[in-house]
């Protein structure tokens, strides 16, 4: 007992990066099981390789640090974080281009990247040219990656007030506040490891659910556990080409849809965090503004039926119409939480809506992004409803300038300068999206493409790529200067652009 005590305490010192690095070369044992249950014996030999190969580094290293007192400051957790996502994808990377040795390593790095920050942007647009393995792996990556953002919600960005935490704290983005909530005088470690404790049972067990429910409705093993992953990560990746090609039909989508709602807001997993509401649920800002705006653009998108053909006597089936409503009520509902499906159902809802691709519509759902410390990427609604109560309080004042802002239950949940903090985020995304676009005209991509793909690598939303714009965006066909780009918008979209900044900034380093 003694000795695993010791043990622990030894590998709690270790650092964070070396840990997820260890924790990421153990996992490789899970798609190279499978590997050799399916006959997969190439696939499975190369992940089996490469995680002995990464286990035995890891212990070697831990090994060398052991007896080492643990050297970080404040941002010293930030930045194991922002190594996660720019280094670890070397390793994950090295399994994949061993088991695929028709594709090149620039491909198989941009592939992890995408998974590990929950993008789902893929180089290959043909999913029968990866085997069962390798998607499971993307998916698992993914998945770990989703985890990873849910730990790093309440044990990095929330004590450093950034990720969408600035919008609520009372001390200045990337600095810590001593004075409230009994979190920042914590350790890292120890903060990391009661974050862990806590929500890695509940990952697991609600992926878990997901994936029987998935086979209950009729889906392969394989595409429902992938599935399963991609939801709960917002990731969007499929072993089929999408939602839109399984075997589940409308139940399936609908039970997904039903777990896309964990990434609206964090309260619907966890009261965690400063941006908890005393009222539950129901009454959180991010929650009910996520389900109006999932009520109401497929509405728009279903009555403009008939503002199109006014004029036109049109006699429509109803079975016709409410698969068309339900197919841009599933599809608004995923590309809102940043996953990217799009359901079975979706053609009818073009066609019924006369829209032959709303990208800009799904672009600005992705761009508007799910809840605060939760699997999505974008702006965060939390963003927008400090714009939005700041903008309703500017109505006020030209109805009465003298009036004084009354403090009620929303508006506490935000500081006095929120919306200010909130309009700088939108200021430093907008300028990121110009910067991503500019550098990417630059290596002859497309100007239309490039607005897509920015859109998409910044948001974390993929599959964009195959449903934003005119026709689909082949990545495969870009070059490795374009492709370096991406993978730079996908951490920067990943982190946002305030925590680049705070790790940029020496002051708070001598913190």
């Amino acid at each position: 007992m003694r000795r695993q005590s010791y043990i622990r305490r030894q590998m709690l010192r270790l650092p964070l990066f070396l840990l997820m690095f260890g924790i990421a070369a153990a996992s490789m044992l899970i798609p190279a099981g499978y590997g050799f249950v399916v006959n997969e014996h190439d696939a499975g030999r190369a992940f089996f390789y490469a995680g002995l190969l990464g286990f035995v580094a890891f212990v070697l290293i831990a090994v060398a640090h052991a007896g080492r007192d643990p050297r970080h400051g404040a941002l010293g957790p930030l930045m194991s974080l922002f190594s996660a996502f720019v280094f670890l994808p070397v390793f994950l990377a090295l399994p994949f281009v061993e088991a695929l040795p028709t594709t090149r390593f620039v491909n198989a790095y941009f592939e992890m990247v995408s998974a590990l920050t929950t993008t789902g942007a893929t180089m290959f647009d043909d999913p029968a040219r990866l085997s069962n393995t390798l998607h499971l792996w993307r998916a698992q990556v993914a998945w770990m990656g989703g985890l990873l953002m849910w730990v790093a919600a309440v044990a990095i960005l929330a004590p450093l007030h950034l990720g969408g935490f600035e919008v609520t704290a009372q001390a200045e983005p990337g600095s810590r506040d001593l004075s409230g909530g009994g979190m920042a005088p914590l350790d890292p470690r120890d903060r990391i490891l009661r974050a862990v404790r806590m929500l890695f049972p509940l990952y697991c067990g609600l992926t878990l659910l997901l994936w029987i429910l998935l086979l209950a409705t009729g889906e392969r093993s394989i595409v429902a556990i992938t599935h399963a992953m991609s939801v709960m990560s917002t990731s969007g990746i499929s072993p089929i080409g999408g939602a839109q090609q399984g075997q589940a039909g409308l139940p399936g989508e609908a039970v997904m849809a039903l777990f896309m709602l964990f990434a609206l807001s964090r309260l619907t997993f966890s009261k965690d965090t400063v941006t908890a509401t005393q009222g539950g649920l129901m009454t959180d800002p991010e929650f009910r503004i996520g389900l109006a705006i999932i009520a109401a653009v497929p509405l728009l998108l279903f009555l403009r039926h008939w503002l199109g053909a006014f004029d036109v006597a049109t006699e429509e089936r109803l079975g016709e119409a409410l698969l068309a409503l339900w197919g841009s009520v599933f599809t608004v509902t995923s590309f809102l939480t940043t996953t990217g499906f799009v359901s079975e159902y979706w053609v009818e809802a073009q066609s019924w809506s006369g829209l032959n691709t709303p990208g800009l519509i799904l672009m600005g759902l992705a761009l508007m992004g799910g809840g605060v410390a939760t699997t999505a990427g974008g702006v965060k609604l939390l963003r927008v409803f400090a714009l939005y109560l700041n903008g309703v309080r500017e109505m006020e004042r030209l109805v009465h300038p003298s009036s004084v802002s009354g403090a009620g239950a929303q508006g506490r949940r935000l500081q006095s300068n929120g919306a200010f903090i909130a309009w700088i985020f939108f200021m430093l995304f907008a300028l990121s999206l110009a910067a991503i676009t500019l550098a990417l005209t630059l290596t002859k991509v497309a100007f239309d493409d490039a607005i897509v793909l920015s859109v998409a690598m910044l948001s974390t939303t993929g599959p964009l790529t195959q449903f934003g714009a005119d026709a689909p965006i082949h990545l495969l066909e870009l070059g490795d200067a374009a492709k370096g780009i991406l993978c730079v918008a996908m951490v920067l979209g990943r982190l946002e652009t305030l925590a680049i900044i705070a790790l940029l900034t020496p002051d708070l380093w001598r913190s």
